[in-house]
């Protein structure tokens, strides 16, 4: 039966070339609607045919329906400078010294394109960030445009941020992303991590309580830019023992929801500061976007930014899963050697499970070809349950109500390695 309708509601797409004409994807506008952010994912990192397929997608939104805004799974503060390069700021060969992370962990092709799309096309977009800094490792990114800010309007409180510093500093050197600051952050006493987490709040607590002071000295939006980023580092500071404990296999249920709700709670953020009418492109991995509870390996493990984002924003927030029917995907594996916390490696998939979106495109024939599939009416049984109840994410299968948590998907036949990906 799924597979019989995935035949008949599948509508076949031409190309991931974005540079291509856009009549094929014309069915997304009625899935899109007047939603003001609509999430693309992608089911693994680091694979260059759903970046590609993320450029194309992000061009007709822009070019056809009005969105202005590319939001990315990607650090809040870090994003400030990275935006005005894309606008045109400095040279092409720039990229790298702007941000590292954009050149060296597999968007440097995106960023490329998207400079280049927003020097020639009419439908220019801006960039905005929404994530945790460094996806929780770091926090020098967020706390040193904070020291440049209390220079100006608080220097008294300058010492809190460099309590802060001087504390991660000793643990955090040297890692490159939340799942190698986790263990690290593990190797501190516990007097360390309680005066981490301590002076964060009160670091918090003063922006909030000085508000009116600090507006008066400088302005609405560097204050409110300001106090975003001490937030994002309480919550990655929150982040370092959440995942020490998920990778020492103590995990408190839903205990990686705090990155969750920074993430949609930046999109709120970006929503409200920005110019009346504004429509976002929000791209993130399919397990951020989508609208049901995360579950993997038997327990609930995240309450996702796209649960948040759907209780507050509604029917303004559409979501479209990327997947592909290959039977291999690149795999992040644990490596507590590595700077990042993980090795990057190819991994073979077993045959897709019955009853998800991979299985019903193999046995509908559509494994050679990209498609876009309108999942808002899946069949369901009688019971009213949705026949699609599964989905890979990474190298697992994602068990979910598919049409709850999408509501479309776009599938590629091919999985490549992108090329950029430098740690």
């Amino acid at each position: 039966m799924l597979a019989d309708w995935f035949r008949e509601h599948s509508t076949p797409l031409t190309t991931l070339d974005p540079q291509q004409p856009l009549d094929d994807l014309e069915g997304l506008r009625e899935i899109v609607g007047d939603a003001r952010v609509v999430a693309i994912g992608e089911g693994a990192h680091f694979v260059e045919e759903f970046s590609l397929a993320r450029q194309r997608v992000l061009r007709f939104l822009a070019e056809r329906c009005g969105f202005t805004v590319f939001a990315m799974e990607f650090g809040f503060s870090e994003a400030f400078p990275l935006d005005r390069w894309l606008q045109g700021e400095g040279d092409d060969g720039d990229l790298a010294k702007v941000s590292r992370a954009a050149a060296e962990w597999g968007a440097a092709d995106l960023m490329n394109w998207l400079r280049h799309h927003n020097r020639t096309s009419a439908h220019p977009v801006r960039f905005a960030g929404i994530d945790v800094p460094e996806a929780g490792g770091a926090l020098r990114p967020a706390l040193e445009p904070v020291a440049d800010y209390l220079r100006n309007v608080d220097p008294d409180a300058l010492r809190l941020v460099d309590t802060v510093l001087e504390v991660s500093d000793r643990f955090l050197k040297g890692c490159g992303s939340g799942a190698a600051a986790g263990p690290a952050w593990a190797g501190l006493q516990p007097a360390e991590q309680n005066e981490l987490t301590a002076t964060l709040a009160r670091l918090l607590l003063r922006l909030r309580a000085a508000e009116p002071l600090y507006v008066s000295r400088s302005s609405q939006s560097r204050f409110d830019i300001a106090q975003r980023r001490v937030e994002a580092a309480c919550h990655t500071d929150y982040m370092f023992q959440a995942m020490n404990a998920l990778l020492s296999g103590r995990g408190l249920a839903a205990d990686l929801s705090v990155r969750e709700i920074y993430m949609a709670e930046s999109v709120r953020w970006h929503l409200e500061h920005a110019a009346p009418g504004t429509r976002i492109v929000l791209a993130a991995h399919n397990s951020h976007i989508h609208k049901t509870e995360l579950e993997l390996g038997g327990g609930l493990t995240a309450l996702p930014m796209g649960q948040h984002l759907q209780r507050m924003l509604g029917q303004d927030y559409r979501a479209v899963a990327f997947v592909h029917t290959a039977d291999h995907v690149p795999e992040m594996y644990p490596d507590a050697s590595a700077t990042v916390g993980f090795t990057l490696a190819d991994s073979p998939l077993q045959p897709a499970e019955p009853g998800s979106v991979e299985a019903a495109l193999t046995d509908a024939g559509l494994t050679d070809r990209i498609t876009l599939t309108d999942l808002r009416h899946a069949p369901r049984d009688a019971q009213g349950a949705p026949l699609l109840n599964g989905i890979r994410s990474q190298s697992s299968l994602l068990s979910t109500p598919v049409p709850e948590a999408f509501d479309a998907v776009l599938a590629v036949p091919t999985v490549t390695r992108d090329h950029t990906v430098h740690f």
